[in-house]
């Protein structure tokens, strides 16, 4: 489809946001609200056999996200956000890196409900903070299975009981290899299957 190419192209050198200038932005979002305009599956939460899996990160403009690049000596690298449909679980996974062997890992888990055919509410449950080293990060899928087995890591490791970690999510695009979502804040993502 030529408006997805369009999008991919734009996307390309923009490293998920953080290079892109404000005209840059602004050609993204007419771009990706031209792609939604075609999307193949307007119940996206119904063709749950695409929306499973891991999902990589290729533009976003949350800038809590972001943000994550600003921190001294670390740098921000691939974000995934894996989707596991039959369990109703999101695990955000963002990998930093920086000086040698302080590469780290900022994860987020939450538990996801559908409320329509096009939107999940998200409520955000756990948080890990620490160095890939300490925590044995290898993938996404081994952190993923070390999580749901219930072990703690030798990292910031802690659950989250405040009743306003939470969201909600609209999947304004699903195809088989390319999703775009907006959330409650207003941000926008843009993510490909790995």
């Amino acid at each position: 489809m030529i408006y997805k190419s369009k999008l991919i192209e734009i996307l390309t050198g923009k490293n998920r946001g953080l290079l892109a200038s404000k005209n840059d932005r602004q050609e993204i979002l007419a771009a990706i609200a031209q792609l939604e305009d075609y999307n193949p599956n307007l119940r996206p939460l119904e063709v749950k056999e695409l929306l499973n899996g891991n999902w990589r990160l290729l533009y976003t403009t949350s800038q809590e996200l972001l943000r994550i690049d600003n921190f001294p000596f670390l740098k921000l690298g691939e974000i995934y956000q894996c989707i596991r449909v039959e369990d109703t679980a999101i695990y955000n996974i963002a990998e930093v890196y920086g000086l040698p062997f302080l590469e780290g890992i900022v994860s987020v888990v939450a538990q996801f409900e559908i409320v329509s055919e096009k939107r999940v509410n998200v409520k955000f449950n756990r948080s890990i903070l620490g160095l890939q080293s300490l925590i044995g990060y290898q993938s996404p899928n081994k952190l993923i299975t070390e999580i749901e087995s219930g072990k703690k890591f030798t990292a910031v490791d802690f659950d989250i009981q405040n009743r306003e970690q939470k969201g909600w999510l609209d999947i304004t695009y699903l195809d088989e290899d390319l999703r775009i979502g907006r959330g409650n804040k207003g941000s926008v993502f843009v993510l490909i299957k790995v």
